[in-house]
């Protein structure tokens, strides 16, 4: 069992910034040891995208609509994934997940909202 809870999420105009947090936990030693992970997002209305991953030896990829302007980083000693989102844009609104790309468990989410 892998739990994941997100945080982070809120309300902010457009321009600003938000860091997203995901901590890991449950029937694992570390992250390090699980490979690729990624943040999802889900808009109202839409299907759930990939928006950001990040292997275990931290590669990093991006969907179009994001690069330049979020940054995905993993710190392995505690557990936990991180989005940095700046620039942020009305279309960039939607709850917000981590996963561990190759295990099927998703936590709760986290909202982010840029109001137009």
């Amino acid at each position: 069992q892998v739990q994941l809870v997100e945080s982070g999420g809120g309300l902010v105009q457009a321009g600003g910034s938000l860091s997203l947090s995901c901590k890991v936990s449950g029937r694992i030693f570390s992250i390090s040891a699980m490979g690729a992970m990624g943040w999802y997002r889900q808009a109202p209305g839409k299907q759930r995208e990939l928006v950001a991953t990040i292997t275990s030896g931290g590669r990093t990829n991006y969907v179009d609509s994001v690069k330049g302007r979020f940054t995905i980083s993993r710190d392995n000693a505690k557990n936990t994934v991180y989005l940095q989102m700046n620039s942020l844009k009305p279309e960039d609104t939607a709850v917000y997940y981590c996963k561990i790309i190759n295990i099927d468990s998703w936590g709760q989410g986290t909202q982010v909202t840029v109001p137009s």
